[in-house]
């Protein structure tokens, strides 16, 4: 062989990093067991963001706030908001003690935040309780900077996509059965009367049951974190100090200087602006879609109760998952980053304009349609934000990674604040222009969706999109 593994000298005793980098040069396997506890930390983080969709409409009405019925979307998009303005305001901050500290100790803090807040937000009975909880629980929830970097460094190079498409497919999938549990388990004594009678603490907390079982489940995630090794060097001069092996190094980040200033990283950079307007184009959406679900058909709604939609982010969710054990890695070995990007990016377009059609369907075909849409736009999403994330992930090294997925996340937590809160403004007003002659009613809230992905799709060409010389755009 020309090149000998590295030996237990070649690493710096007692350093948790280094101990990783030694466990991946003996195994050049996958590593299932860290990617398991990767994948359900991560469901357990991201659960609790989307899971009041399918009945924010009906808390608003419940918290009676709203002075009529057409400005529910815009208290609701406020309330969708407030998560990720808590998230915007400490995501830098979560990622910086992620690169002092080590990745562990972040995950631990975040999944308690989920167990204890997210259940006070069951508990809400105001309408300023309610949004306090959300933006405490975003703010204290500095997870998704540290696991991305974590899901890289337990990983080979040759399966850092498998890595971090773990973390999108396993968010992606919070995303979507979080909705589904909230679509289920919200208003109990209403959807099933024979189990939940009307004097239970659900009759006074009707939205009480679908926090409390994601709490029990991050509750439960909190133990397993006990087997999460930790991936960060905690010695001075680890590109000296330690001696690497060339098959353990990573090919896309190795010729980075690891002291260049993040903010002067245009690869870095340009990568997190198409980043954040994916982000905010996947966010609104998410949030629209149970709104126009569920609102009235003379609003050019579906009249969809909560568990019914509930069904359809379920049936996406399973789809999910089949695409990313079977689909997507074929997918981007073949395209790579930037190219199965940019296509699913266009690919997406003319399923978010079918969306307002869907009112002229009924039926079994209503379900086909609206099934088979979902599930293709929740693949194309995680297959966008995986590629992304991982030419953040490559144009920095190992001990800048924190600090920039921090400032991915803080950037992209802004973007989803604007995403809830101007979706359901702009619900709110598409609403009443039902008989507008330039796109009218929901027309207009889909068209503007597409906008949005349209100029995310150009940020990903040149001059908008940096890609590092060194990484292969095949």
């Amino acid at each position: 062989m020309d090149e000998e593994a590295p030996t237990i000298a070649s690493y710096v005793q007692g350093c948790p990093g280094c101990a990783m980098e030694r466990k991946k040069a003996s195994n050049k396997g996958i590593p299932y067991k860290e990617l398991f506890l990767v994948a359900i930390t991560t469901i357990a983080s991201a659960l609790p963001i989307s899971s009041l969709f399918p009945f924010i409409y009906f808390m608003i009405e419940d918290l009676h706030v709203a002075k009529n019925e057409q400005d529910i979307g815009l208290y609701a998009g406020l309330l969708g908001a407030s998560y990720f303005v808590g998230r915007f305001m400490a995501s830098l901050f979560w990622g910086l003690v992620a690169d002092r500290i080590g990745r562990k100790p972040i995950i631990v803090f975040s999944v308690i935040s989920v167990v204890i807040f997210n259940t006070l937000f069951g508990l809400s009975v105001k309408y300023w309780m309610a949004i306090t909880t959300r933006f405490i629980l975003g703010a204290l929830n500095g997870m998704l900077a540290p696991i991305k970097a974590y899901s890289i460094e337990i990983c080979l190079p040759e399966h850092h996509a498998l890595g971090l498409s773990v973390v999108s497919t396993s968010w992606g999938l919070g995303l979507i059965v979080g909705p589904s549990i909230g679509g289920y388990l919200a208003q109990p004594t209403q959807q099933y009367p024979n189990i939940f009678h009307n004097k239970s603490i659900f009759a006074r907390f009707p939205y009480l049951l679908p926090c409390l079982c994601i709490s029990v489940f991050a509750a439960i995630v909190l133990v397993s974190c006990i087997w999460l090794p930790e991936t960060l060097h905690m010695h001075k001069n680890i590109y000296s100090e330690v001696e690497m092996s060339s098959d353990s190094r990573d090919p896309q980040t190795e010729d980075i200087h690891p002291d260049k200033c993040l903010y002067k990283n245009w690869p870095l950079m340009s990568s997190i602006i198409a980043y954040c307007v994916f982000t905010l184009h996947d966010t609104a959406y998410s949030e629209i879609l149970p709104l126009w679900t569920v609102s009235d058909r003379k609003y050019g709604g579906l009249s969809f109760s909560s568990k019914e939609i509930a069904q359809v982010l379920a049936v996406a969710g399973a789809g999910l998952i089949v695409y990313q054990l079977f689909i997507y890695r074929p997918i981007h070995k073949f395209l790579g980053c930037v190219k199965s990007c940019r296509t699913a990016s266009a690919l997406s377009i003319p399923l978010i304009a079918a969306y307002p059609f869907m009112t002229h369907l009924s039926g079994f075909k209503l379900g086909l349609a609206l099934y088979f849409v979902a599930i293709v736009k929740a693949s194309l999403g995680m297959t966008i934000l995986t590629s992304t994330s991982l030419l953040q992930n490559y144009a920095v090294s190992q001990n800048q990674r924190g600090a920039a997925n921090g400032i991915s996340a803080t950037a992209m937590s802004f973007f989803k604040a604007i995403g809830p809160a101007g979706a359901g403004a702009l619900f709110s007003w598409a609403q009443k222009r039902q008989h507008a002659t330039f796109f009218p009613g929901d027309q207009m809230v889909f068209f503007i969706l597409n906008v949005v992905q349209c100029i995310a799709l150009v940020l990903t060409f040149k001059p908008f999109l940096a890609v590092p010389e060194h990484y292969d755009l095949k």
